[in-house]
């Protein structure tokens, strides 16, 4: 996910790493087979704020960079 872009939308395709970040992601509803699109980041680039099964959810990108997306492009 490090490299989504403001208006890009992907799906979820797999969580890396382990333990209780993996955990945190997942009890953000951040799993396999999600949709997410990137809304905008912060003036500093972290947090970003992703728009999720219909509403926004903010996290900081060291938890995103664990999240590896497939995007519309790519499909």
């Amino acid at each position: 996910m490090k490299d989504f872009k403001i208006g890009e939308k992907g799906t979820i395709i797999r969580i890396l790493g382990d333990g209780h970040i993996k955990r945190r992601i997942f009890d953000m509803v951040l799993t396999p087979g999600t949709e997410v699109t990137m809304r905008k980041t912060a003036p500093l680039k972290d947090p970003i704020e992703l728009t999720v099964r219909h509403y926004e959810l903010s996290i900081r990108k060291s938890e995103a960079s664990t999240i590896i997306l497939e995007t519309e492009g790519e499909a």
